[in-house]
């Protein structure tokens, strides 16, 4: 088998007073577009996965999130075909103005028991039974 280059991204499970989770469909032209996801996005060079998460959060949602408010959760390890993805999740629960979609196409809020009707990629699916169990 050929090897797979190793990418690393973050991904956020924001949670409000209801527990609920923040979701956010995939935009058209981006690969898996039309998906719905986890928000997050590459860890960039020189960067930890806690300052990833607080950034793509400012970049992708308009929101502020200190450092000691993420909670690191679960992780994904997933093959793709051209790539093998490592992505650690964080929970949230404070964070400071209101998410909004600047970079996807739609975003929600959905109670755990209802994830698993949206259609997420392959990475991201595991991570909802975790956060089922987690949130009831």
């Amino acid at each position: 088998m050929a090897e797979r280059p190793l990418i690393m991204v973050v991904a956020l499970a924001l949670i409000d007073g209801d527990d609920r989770v923040f979701i956010a469909r995939r935009p058209e032209g981006k690969a898996m577009a039309g998906l719905w996801e986890f928000p997050g996005g590459k860890i960039e060079t020189g960067e930890t996965p806690e300052a990833a998460v607080i950034r793509e959060a400012r970049e992708e949602l308009g929101i502020a999130i200190e450092e000691p408010c993420l909670a690191p959760f679960a992780f994904a390890s997933h093959a793709y075909e051209t790539f093998h993805l490592l992505m650690p999740l964080y929970l949230c629960r404070k964070w400071q103005g209101v998410p909004r979609a600047r970079e996807h196409s739609e975003v929600r809020w959905v109670r755990p028991a209802r994830l698993r009707d949206f259609p997420m990629p392959p990475a991201d699916a595991p991570l909802v039974a975790m956060l089922q169990d987690l949130l009831g």
